[in-house]
């Protein structure tokens, strides 16, 4: 199935479940059909099954958004207790479609809890309590980590006689009826040779002839050729000993960044454990990195590698020569949970990581040119298709060595894909014989019973920061200004322009210069850190000159330079 025929499935509102091998686009797919349903104003609540997945899309975990937290298993008492909780209801009883990313990972046990919290939170019987609900996902990739790895039925959560971890074996999965809809495009990898050795992964068919194409990847880890490649292992203690060991053979000074939150504690401890870069981030020049979020307009994405050259003489930030040669500055960007459009914490950080070693959970999701992968001790089926799928072609794979649980699938996921696949040519064939108006009439239909308006699917938002979307390379400051008169963080404003919080520093900053701003305008962005800003404004005051560097030692490099520069803006003239 294509991404746009899945498109025009979802947008019927129909239960989905979005599948598709690495690469085929299901992200891709849900951002297309997340902007169609903010264009038409219905409410949609994006989720994900673990903290990392969820800061890639900039959600909160499907545990934190149904108020169940890490139980499985809900008394009458405890779903009547979340059933009750203002912000939990709050945030239910508004939603019209549920996205559920990384499905693969989330047991059926807790997509049953979900389900039934649901269910007495909208006062409806109906699946999910009648809301359209999107799993997405693959289920070749990383299982769901469950007790003892089976989960438990007492609460009579499965639907057949036999256990499975696996959501699809969930009375909520088979209430929702999902139709299926597999992504067959490919836009990861382009090598036919290595295509086939991950479909025959897949299908739990891998012949000789496979075999004899990995191990001609073979190569020690002192090899010439892997030293500056992304090192993936299974294990957490491989990645910090060789990461923490390739950092300290570096003579040069170290540099640290810390993440920066706000927001509600324990949304902020969240993004923080979801975070890809480090709460305490060292580096030094020489360090192989890995940039950690996408930045399309500055250059990069999440999983571009590159070197640590410099760092910016005036902010501190580090400057990193990319694999293709490009030198980025890397400034702090923000990670946040939303609800509803309201941003209930953020973090900030610089978005990179030590590059030399990193685990194949949190790889997982990344494109890399190419890496350095030890397999010997994968563990769990699953494991060593997330790694050998990470990278574009056989030859930017680099192999020290795998094990037959490497190469393995779960029975249950390879027997239940034939019938994912079948299910998919099923309702690609039942909506390709719908007429366009048909078609049309159902999407409309969905919108306006969802309280949204299908007129306005197609339309563009006629603000002054859509009008000057296109000058925002150029420096186009009228956007900003508007938004920062609605009350927008700076954060809120960068994300909403697709520009650094460095990039919207530098437009307050020149607006200011300007007489177009005052600091009574900008009074909102204290709130939350309003001793913060106090202490390094007396710095600033103190320091001699327009340099934030002296005021950034003076503070005993505590705070941020992007948080220097809000304190400043936020001088009184």
């Amino acid at each position: 199935m294509t991404q746009g025929t899945a498109l025009k499935i979802l947008k019927t509102g129909a239960n989905v479940f979005l599948t598709g091998e690495p690469g085929s686009g299901k992200t891709y797919t849900i951002n297309q059909y997340v902007s169609y349903l903010k264009n038409c104003t219905v409410p949609v609540a994006v989720t994900a099954s673990t903290g990392i997945a969820a800061t890639h899309i900039g959600g909160m975990t499907i545990h934190s958004w149904s108020g169940i937290g890490i139980k499985k298993f809900l008394s009458d008492y405890d779903v009547d207790r979340i059933a009750t909780t203002e912000r939990t209801v709050s945030r239910v009883r508004k939603v019209k479609v549920l996205i559920i990313d990384e499905i693969s990972m989330l047991d059926g046990v807790t997509l049953a809890l979900v389900d039934r919290v649901v269910k007495e939170i909208k006062q409806s019987q109906k699946a999910f309590g009648g809301i359209q609900i999107v799993f997405v996902g693959d289920f070749f990739q990383l299982p769901p980590i469950t007790s003892q790895g089976r989960v438990s039925d007492k609460a009579d959560m499965l639907f057949d006689e036999e256990e499975s971890p696996f959501a699809f074996a969930s009375r909520a999965w088979l209430g929702a009826d999902p139709l299926i809809c597999y992504l067959s495009e490919q836009h990861r990898q382009s090598d036919n040779v290595y295509l086939k050795i991950l479909s025959a992964i897949r299908s739990g068919n891998v012949t000789p002839e496979h075999h004899t194409h990995l191990e001609s990847r073979r190569m020690s880890a002192d090899a010439p050729a892997v030293q500056n490649l992304t090192k993936l292992f299974p294990h957490n203690a491989d990645v910090d000993r060789i990461n923490t060991l390739e950092l300290g053979k570096l003579p040069s000074e170290p540099h640290s960044f810390e993440v920066e939150g706000f927001g509600r504690e324990n949304l902020v401890e969240q993004l923080k454990r979801g975070c890809l870069s480090p709460e305490h981030l060292i580096l030094k020049e020489g360090a192989v990195v890995m940039f950690t979020k996408n930045n399309f307009d500055n250059g990069f994405v999440n999983g571009t590698l590159g070197t640590v050259v410099s760092f910016d003489e005036d902010t501190g930030y580090p400057q990193v020569e990319t694999h293709k040669g490009n030198t980025i500055t890397a400034s702090p960007m923000e990670w946040s949970i939303e609800d509803g459009g309201k941003v209930l914490a953020r973090i900030t950080q610089i978005p990179l990581r030590l590059a030399w070693a990193m685990t194949v959970h949190k790889s997982q999701g990344m494109s890399l040119d190419s890496a350095f992968m030890d397999l010997a001790s994968a563990f769990v089926e699953g494991q060593g298709y997330v790694a050998l799928s990470r990278v574009r072609t056989l030859s930017g794979l680099h192999l020290a060595g795998y094990n037959a649980q490497a190469l393995a699938v779960h029975t249950d996921v390879k027997d239940k894909d034939n019938f994912f696949r079948t299910a998919s040519a099923e309702a690609e064939g039942a909506f390709g014989d719908l007429s366009g108006d048909e078609l049309t009439k159902m999407q409309g239909n969905f919108i306006r019973a969802s309280g949204g308006d299908p007129n306005l699917a197609n339309t563009k938002r006629k603000s002054p920061s859509h009008l000057e979307q296109k000058k925002s390379k150029s420096g186009g400051t009228r956007a900003t200004l508007y938004l920062i008169k609605e009350g927008k963080t700076i954060g809120e404003i960068a994300k909403h322009r697709s520009l650094t919080e460095g990039t919207i520093l530098k437009h307050l900053e020149d607006l200011k210069m300007r007489k177009e701003l005052s600091s009574d305008t900008l009074s909102h962005l204290r709130l939350g850190q309003e001793n913060t800003i106090s202490i390094i404004q007396k710095a600033i005051q103190s320091s001699e000159g327009d340099k934030l560097k002296p005021v950034f030692t003076a503070l005993g490099e505590k705070y941020s330079y992007e948080l220097i520069r809000l304190a400043r803006l936020l001088l009184k003239e």
